[in-house]
């Protein structure tokens, strides 16, 4: 179980990294406004700050479901493959 919360973690921590950067630099039209990591992008006009947008939500969605795969996901796959394993050893 170690395993599967280090490689989540892992995902948080670096998805949420890259959400905040990204975040920060094409999301962020004042850093005195409440909401700040979800405004709507401003000032887009190259094809880079597009890959960084893409990059920002890219992160954003590793992060949550990176971490959700393996700390929810993994274990219960596994509970239910075990309890499926004991109902078939106790049929027979």
């Amino acid at each position: 179980m170690a395993d599967e919360f280090m490689k989540g973690f892992a995902l948080f921590a670096l998805g949420g990294l890259g959400w905040i950067t990204f975040g920060g630099w094409y999301r962020t039209p004042s850093y005195y406004q409440v909401s700040q990591l979800v405004n709507p992008a401003e000032g887009v006009d190259t094809v880079y700050a597009e890959v960084g947008l893409v990059v920002g939500d890219v992160s954003f969605w590793v992060m949550v479901l990176g971490a959700l795969t393996f700390w929810v996901l993994v274990p219960v796959s596994r509970e239910i493959r075990r309890s499926l394993d004991d109902d078939g050893e106790a049929a027979n």
